[in-house]
Formats: C-alpha cells, sequence, structure tokens
C-alpha cells in the first residue's frame, strides 16, 4: 500500500508542474529590439558591447534583445533622429549633437547629461595623429599641419563631431602658441588649406587616408588610429602631439522614442550597462578610454600615451558657445572654408 500511496503522491506532483510554470511562461516579456544611432568609429565597440548585454540581459530577466545599429558622422546622425530616426538610444560623439536633440522636438528631455554619472560619458578620448609608416613628413606637432605640401586628412565639422573635436584642438594649439583667436583662425585656415576632402564621418577620413592612401596625416579619434595601427601593423604609426582635447562622447536614451515603443527600461539598463565592469572592459578593450573602473583604467593604462588634455569648458565655455562661434552658419569655420 505504501508504494501505491507513493506513486500517487509523484504522479500528482509531476500533474502539478505545467500549473507551476504557467504563470512564469505566461509572464515572460516578448523580444525586444533596440536601435542605438552612434557615430562613425564606435562600430566595433558595439558589436562586442550590444554582445554582451544582451547576454546579460537575458541571463538577468529571461527575455531576449536584439540592438541594431546605425553609424555615420554625429552631427549628421543627430539630424536623422530629429527627422525621425527611431532611435532608442543615442551615443554621439559630442554633447552638443545631444543637446540639439533637445532643442529641435525634446527628443530628448531637458538634463539629460545628469542622469548618469561622469555627466553621461562611461568613455572618453583624445585626438591624435595617424602617419604613414617612418613618418616620412616629420610630423610631431599641430604646426606641423599647417606646413606647405603636408597633405591632411580630417572629416567635415559640418557633419561629423570628431572633426569638431579636431578643429577646436588644432584652434585652442594656435591660439596658446600664437596669441590670440584671429591667429588661431590664420594657423586653422592655413590646415584646412591642406585638406584635399572632407569626407562627411570619422570613418570616411579613416578609409579614405589608409585605404585609398591620400594624405599624408590623419587627424584621428585616438581609439581610431590605434585600431587602423592594429589592423595593418606597421603600415602606420601614432604620433601624439603636444596638447589635446579631451573628448567626451555623452549617451542617452531618446525620451520621446522609448516612451512611444515602450523601450525605456531595457534601453536605461543597456546605457547603465556600459558603466558596469564588464563594459568598461569591452571599452577599454577597444582603445576608449574607460570613465568609471578603477580596474579596467589600470588595466589598460599602457595602451594609452599621457597627454596634456583641456575641456571645452575650459577652452571654449561649453559646447553651445563653442557650436554658435566655430560650426554655426557663418561661423568661423564658414569664413575660413568658404574662402578655400
Amino acid at each position: 500500500m505504501s508504494l501505491r500511496r507513493d506513486f500517487i503522491k509523484i504522479a500528482l506532483a509531476l500533474a502539478a508542474v505545467p500549473v507551476a510554470f504557467a504563470p512564469a511562461l505566461a509572464q515572460q516579456a516578448p523580444p525586444v529590439t533596440l536601435l542605438n544611432v552612434s557615430y562613425d568609429p564606435t562600430r566595433e565597440l558595439y558589436v562586442e558591447f550590444n554582445q554582451a548585454f544582451a547576454k546579460h540581459w537575458k541571463g538577468r530577466t529571461g527575455q531576449d534583445v536584439t540592438i541594431k545599429q546605425s553609424h555615420g558622422g554625429s552631427g549628421k546622425q543627430a539630424r536623422s533622429i530629429i527627422d525621425g530616426l527611431d532611435a532608442d538610444v543615442a551615443t554621439l560623439a559630442l554633447a552638443g549633437d545631444t543637446d540639439a536633440l533637445a532643442r529641435n522636438g525634446g527628443w530628448v528631455k531637458e538634463g539629460w547629461q545628469k542622469r548618469l554619472s561622469h555627466n553621461a560619458s562611461p568613455y572618453n578620448s583624445t585626438i591624435v595623429f595617424l602617419v604613414r609608416q617612418g613618418n616620412p613628413k616629420g610630423i610631431k606637432d599641430w604646426d606641423d599641419l599647417a606646413k606647405p605640401g603636408v597633405a591632411v586628412i580630417t572629416p567635415n565639422p559640418k557633419t561629423s563631431g570628431g572633426a569638431r573635436w579636431n578643429y577646436l584642438a588644432a584652434w585652442e594649439f594656435a591660439k596658446r602658441k600664437y596669441g590670440g583667436d584671429a591667429k588661431a583662425k590664420e594657423f586653422v585656415a592655413k590646415v584646412y588649406s591642406n585638406v584635399p576632402v572632407l569626407d562627411t564621418g570619422a570613418r570616411g577620413s579613416t578609409i579614405t587616408f589608409a585605404q585609398r592612401n591620400q594624405g599624408d596625416v590623419l587627424i584621428a579619434w585616438e581609439n581610431e588610429a590605434f585600431l587602423v595601427e592594429k589592423e595593418f601593423g606597421a603600415r602606420f604609426d601614432v604620433v601624439v602631439p603636444s596638447i589635446s582635447i579631451l573628448a567626451e562622447p555623452a549617451v542617452t536614451v531618446v525620451d520621446r522614442n522609448v516612451d512611444r515603443k515602450g523601450t525605456r527600461a531595457v534601453a536605461e539598463e543597456y546605457l547603465k550597462f556600459l558603466y558596469s565592469e564588464e563594459g568598461q572592459d569591452i571599452i577599454g578593450k577597444h582603445f576608449y578610454r574607460p570613465a568609471v573602473s578603477q580596474k579596467a583604467q589600470a588595466k589598460y593604462a599602457k595602451q594609452f600615451p599621457r597627454l596634456n588634455l583641456f575641456t571645452v569648458d575650459q577652452a571654449f565655455g561649453g559646447w553651445a558657445r563653442a557650436d554658435r562661434e566655430h560650426f554655426a552658419d557663418n561661423g568661423s569655420f564658414d569664413q575660413i572654408y568658404m574662402r578655400k
């Protein structure tokens, strides 16, 4: 009899299993897709990061998440979001481009930069030079870019965030060395007179320099320069200038889109994962400077040269002023380049 009772107990327990799991299955969220609209050189970074986040989110919630990527010149990408590109997150090259999303249609809420630590910049970078093997033109600093016969490759500041960092770094170098904005403007005009082509984004300029073999020097994101050096080996050398700019790309959810699509929770966690130890390690692996994790900073310290860096706030009074004076219609860049 005891065996019969035990058998009945087991049968009843097994019969209850589907019922016990049914609520969990019913509550499991359907798959979700995010669109990360970013700037040119982050392609490789986000390919690996997206895979890591999808695994992390699946393990934490059971939900499948797919992250799609869109890349291009940062200013151009911002305009695409304003024009209706369905971004859940914007990881653009500079805070000024993200501010444009707030000003033009309220795609992002005011004060967005205070929602995450480090002014919503989980990684940073700077601007260096990439030259051909052996540095045949002897390029050592910014003033060498203004010399006759030196072909300089840099993208268009009207469409590329990286190009704006390049432009401002050159301007501040000249302002300090030659004295004042007027001298800086003359110097930057000489540099741009040496630019044979303006690509719309940083990756386009990298292709022009590294694959199409145009130019003697590429003004590049630090991570982009190291990536090219790694991919092409001894064909190129990285040159570190005497002074450069601290580039702080910022990240945000695109509020209007995530609220409409119901993706805010996963989009916010996606950005927070950039601040995690795993996210910061992936950042350093792809030659960006981790902004948060001391462990990642220590691990990748040897690959980053020590530089004399200044910020946009220190040298130009912030992005709003820099945009107005240098990159808006009839700003300094238009005045310089229209005369070319």
